[in-house]
């Protein structure tokens, strides 16, 4: 199956848009002219910085919270998200994710079941695309399987990759599934991995307590996460009957995440958004967000899962 990319010509972004009338397309363009080069990269930050548009471009939508006079914005793509040449060369605070991951053994059992989706695994150039387009100091978190004898030279392949491209290991946590056990009876299985690096040194984002202490009044960071990170995520999976994807994680989970590599307004990046749980739970704890799905029926279940998230927060 060929996959979707994500670029698109000048045409496809007006076409089929039922939001817009000719008048309205063309003061867009008027708007946006300026921009040399026609990519979507250009499209869409203009489209984020003017704040022109609620669709901007065909499979490329956004979906706005205002809370106390500030907004932030997720913006949903419909593509392949191992494109990431629409972004820009350092341009997003934290990449968190999690990639289907092409190994059978590990596919079975427990919440996931992926016969039907299109798997793959990471090469090189992957995790040079997510250096190049991180800022410097930011995180990238990448979910992983619990290891076992069939995927560990993977996982080992996966951290060599990423130290290549110039990633620095930070840390790894657990994530415990609750209560949750196994099909298969094994409680091992209700774990996965989530491993943090970082482009270069992580930024400071850790308060020193010890110099906000002698230097009351001015608040002092160190490098690092914004605190301490645990050493297990315990919480419970979505059930069965409530999740929309087979690998969905809870938006509580991705919450604190978000907590410990990110700031208010700054930009997070799901590059294979599933169930769009990571755009919910940057719409909740005031992040922007670019999520990234290839699959159409994810996709549209992505949307509706983001504007009823939205209209519960008003």
């Amino acid at each position: 199956m060929q996959e979707k990319g994500i670029q698109m010509t000048l045409f496809e972004y007006f076409q089929d848009a039922e939001c817009f009338s000719l008048k309205e397309a063309v003061a867009c363009v008027e708007q946006v002219k300026e921009v040399k080069e026609p990519s979507i990269r250009a499209r869409i930050y203009e489209g984020i910085e003017k704040g022109l548009f609620s669709r901007v471009a065909k499979g490329v939508y956004t979906v706005t919270k205002e809370q106390d006079g500030e907004e932030v914005t997720c913006m949903l793509v419909q593509g392949n998200g191992r494109d990431l040449s629409f972004l820009k060369d350092n341009s997003i605070d934290a990449i968190i994710t999690d990639h289907a991951y092409d190994l059978k053994k590990s596919l079975k059992g427990g919440n996931r079941d992926f016969a039907a989706y299109e798997c793959f695994q990471y090469t090189q150039e992957d995790f040079d695309e997510k250096y190049r387009v991180l800022k410097k100091g930011c995180f990238l978190v990448e979910f992983m399987p619990e290891e076992n004898g069939e995927n560990y030279e993977y996982l080992y392949q996966m951290k060599k990759m990423a130290k290549e491209a110039g990633l620095e290991y930070y840390a790894k946590v657990a994530w415990k599934k609750g209560n949750f056990v196994a099909n298969t009876g094994r409680k091992s299985k209700n774990t996965e991995e989530i491993a943090f690096f970082t482009k270069g040194k992580a930024r400071n984002l850790r308060p020193d307590a010890k110099k906000d202490k002698a230097e009351p009044g001015i608040s002092h960071y160190m490098s690092g996460a914004r605190g301490m990170l645990p050493t297990v995520f315990d919480i419970e999976p979505p059930g069965k009957n409530a999740r929309i994807h087979q690998a969905e994680k809870p938006v509580e989970l991705l919450q604190q995440i978000l907590g410990f590599v990110t700031e208010e307004k700054e930009w997070v990046l799901d590059q294979f958004a599933g169930s769009f749980s990571l755009g919910e739970a940057a719409l909740s704890s005031e992040r922007n967000a670019i999520c990234i799905e290839i699959n159409e029926e994810y996709f549209e279940k992505g949307k509706e899962r983001l504007l009823s998230a939205k209209s519960r927060s008003r």
